[in-house]
């Protein structure tokens, strides 16, 4: 048979040559894998199927790999063993993405603890290339702790995984545990590959960009402290458009409820102090930008115990705290990118150029919390940016995910508008 993409495939997805090796576990979803190989096909893709022996209870071998035209494996010591044991070394080094589809509850929990009883997990611990898991079951099984624990352990292991849809189940249930359609998968995936090749060739790559986000606090007493109200939304949007680009991404972030974005490592941190080690830590970064909120003054003698409030007034002491963009500034490089932010009430764009001039920055993104759109929150945000060299660049209201794509393409990519 023929495996080689027909020259006139069409690559909208950008798969046509690609070597998709298909997990396939013992769920009632695996009859959705028929499609699934046929669609990866359609894309241009070579497949290969391996199963858990659960698996072929739902899907036959010979279904998925006619469909396929490549032998399907099930068992790492098949009974009539026409080739080498070690075939699951030779797929995974084979493959450029390996989908997991349906990812049972049972096989999840062998991924995540490295269990090895089949084809399909011994090949996942010996592939290099990307992992894509698409999770199915029942609503009760998919929300339980255990499960999403394990979740938890694959993503942070790297691995990419597509959140279950909601819909009717097999039990008669409605809820979160359907497996997303095959087209969805094969999209999900050319995604997954088009995020690994920004890694590897995107405008960032081979940069570090040191980011900052959210809050700091600073304690009054065990219990209590000043913050401020920043979500850390926008810092977290930069850091995963500067990710997607292909950097190496470090953010530095105060307290948030927010996800760690794909590809980018998280240093948490709580007061301000914490955050200027942290951050200098990183400072041989190519490129910094400082988005946290950092507080400004922080108490000069916090409470060792709780503060009672049976009293009749409370007065604290407070102290400035470390200027961590003006010491980046001085010790900033020539071949750096140091970028600003102000936050600003009155005066903005005054205060914010004397702020870009003092703290020796490369550009600063002013912003105003009174204004319709901007400020604080998960939503939008109204932003201008200034440069050292006198460029001013004004968007309207944006989502901050867009904001974080324009800040980057201006201040650090430099296409600035004619």
């Amino acid at each position: 048979m023929n495996n080689t993409p027909s020259s006139t495939t069409s690559d909208t997805l950008g798969l046509v040559g690609r070597r998709i090796l298909l997990g396939v576990s013992g769920g009632i979803a695996a009859y959705k894998t028929a499609e699934l190989v046929r669609g990866f096909k359609k894309a241009g893709c070579e497949v290969k199927v391996v199963m858990t022996p659960g698996a072929t209870r739902f899907v036959t071998p010979l279904t998925l790999g006619t469909l396929s035209e490549n032998e399907v494996h099930v068992e790492i010591f098949p009974e009539n063993m026409s080739g080498s044991w070690t075939v699951h070394v030779a797929l995974g080094l084979w493959a450029d993405l390996f989908v997991v589809a349906p990812m049972t509850a049972q096989t999840l929990s062998k991924l995540a603890s490295g269990a090895c009883d089949s084809m399909l997990t011994a090949v996942a611990l010996t592939v290099r290339c990307p992992v894509l898991v698409c999770p199915a079951m029942d609503h009760d099984m998919y929300v339980h702790e255990s499960v999403r624990t394990n979740l938890e352990t694959l993503a942070k292991r790297g691995v990419h995984v597509m959140e279950a849809e909601h819909g009717e189940l097999a039990s008669g249930l409605v809820g979160q545990g359907r497996l997303p359609e095959p087209p969805a998968i094969v999209e999900e995936s050319s995604l997954v590959l088009s995020r690994v090749r920004a890694l590897v060739s995107g405008p960032l790559a081979g940069k570090k960009v040191l980011i900052s986000a959210g809050p700091t606090r600073e304690a009054i007493d065990p219990v209590r402290y000043i913050s401020n109200h920043s979500s850390g939304t926008m810092g977290y949007e930069i850091a995963r458009a500067a990710a997607r680009r292909g950097a190496d991404v470090v953010l530095v972030s105060g307290p948030t409820s927010l996800a760690e974005p794909e590809n980018v490592r998280r240093v948490d941190v709580i007061s301000t102090a914490d955050m200027h080690t942290a951050v200098m830590q990183h400072a041989d970064a190519d490129v910094v930008v400082m988005v946290a909120a950092v507080a400004d003054f922080t108490i000069a003698d916090p409470a060792e115990g709780k503060v009672k409030k049976d009293r009749q007034a409370l007065s604290l002491s407070l102290q400035p705290t470390v200027d961590i963009l003006a010491d980046l500034g001085r010790n900033k490089r020539s071949d750096q990118t140091l970028v600003g932010f102000a936050l600003e009430t009155d005066d903005g764009l005054a205060n914010a150029k004397g702020k870009l001039k003092r703290k020796n920055l490369d550009w600063i993104v002013l912003n105003n919390p009174t204004e319709e759109g901007a400020g604080f929150g998960p939503g939008t945000n109204k932003v201008t940016l200034v440069s050292r060299a006198g460029e001013e660049v004004s968007l309207p209201v944006l989502p901050k995910a867009d904001v974080a794509e324009a800040i980057l393409e201006y201040t650090v990519l430099g296409y600035l508008p004619s």
